[in-house]
């Protein structure tokens, strides 16, 4: 096992930790009260077994994720993204490791994969959806995921295609503007001026700014923001993901 995948291991038990505590099950027994939820299951643990075994074709299953996924669409509770992530993280690892060809990088590519699975989880619609919740969310990850890598690619290849055209008119990195569409740039702008309004409201720290627009905006790794930032790569990982569920989608890459 890598040093990447120990680290993962670590963070799923940390996370099924944090799902024994006081405030979570407040939640289960909320949900429960309002009718919208199984009344069987007495912790989150037999709620997250119980959706690790069987057929996602389980119409029980549909049961437990659409009110799930109708709070966190109406609250956007970083409680609900916890349990939700809990109960998708052996497909998601399933994925990250089926989509390796994708991405050398372990860990960057479990980063993009859990950036991937929050916006689908944001956008999917419970009341257009009438069963196999699951099937669909694993489904719609794995698309959006490789949409996420062919942006990647093109920027690469952009990059050296016009690197290797045009070397002698590009004298700094001020030039490389003019070889963007404009309304990729005009889209990043406008992006940023939203990040900053989430600093300015307290949502985000300005450290966090810079992580989200140096990977999700200017495809630099984690590695390179956290060391420019002069912040550990495994504080820099945590930060961009806290960050990532509390600013909601990124325009420029819709």
């Amino acid at each position: 096992m890598s040093q990447e995948s120990k680290q993962r291991d670590r963070d799923r038990q940390q996370l099924q930790r944090e799902l024994q505590g006081a405030d979570y099950q407040r939640l289960l027994e909320r949900l429960q009260a309002e009718g919208r939820f199984p009344a069987h299951f007495s912790t989150w643990a037999e709620v997250v077994a119980f959706m690790h075994n069987g057929s996602s074709r389980d119409p029980r299953k549909d049961e437990i994720l659409r009110p799930l996924l109708a709070d966190y669409a109406a609250t956007e509770d970083p409680r609900l993204w916890t349990i939700l992530l809990v109960t998708f993280w052996p497909g998601l690892e399933t994925i990250h490791f089926r989509r390796r060809a994708w991405d050398a990088d372990e860990s960057e590519r479990w980063q993009n994969l859990m950036w991937t699975f929050l916006q689908v989880v944001r956008r999917i619609d419970v009341t257009r959806r009438g069963d196999r919740l699951a099937q669909k969310i694993f489904n719609d990850t794995v698309h959006r995921l490789y949409d996420e890598y062919q942006r990647i690619w093109k920027r690469q290849k952009t990059e050296v295609s016009v690197s290797s055209r045009q070397l002698d008119e590009i004298t700094g990195g001020e030039e490389w503007a003019g070889f963007l569409e404009m309304e990729f740039v005009e889209s990043r702008q406008s992006e940023i001026d939203r990040l900053r309004e989430h600093v300015a409201a307290g949502r985000i720290a300005e450290v966090d700014l810079h992580l989200l627009v140096g990977t999700r905006l200017d495809g630099k790794g984690i590695r390179q923001c956290a060391s420019e930032l002069g912040i550990s790569y495994e504080a820099a990982k945590k930060r961009r993901q806290r960050a990532e569920a509390a600013v909601g989608r990124i325009a420029c890459f819709e």
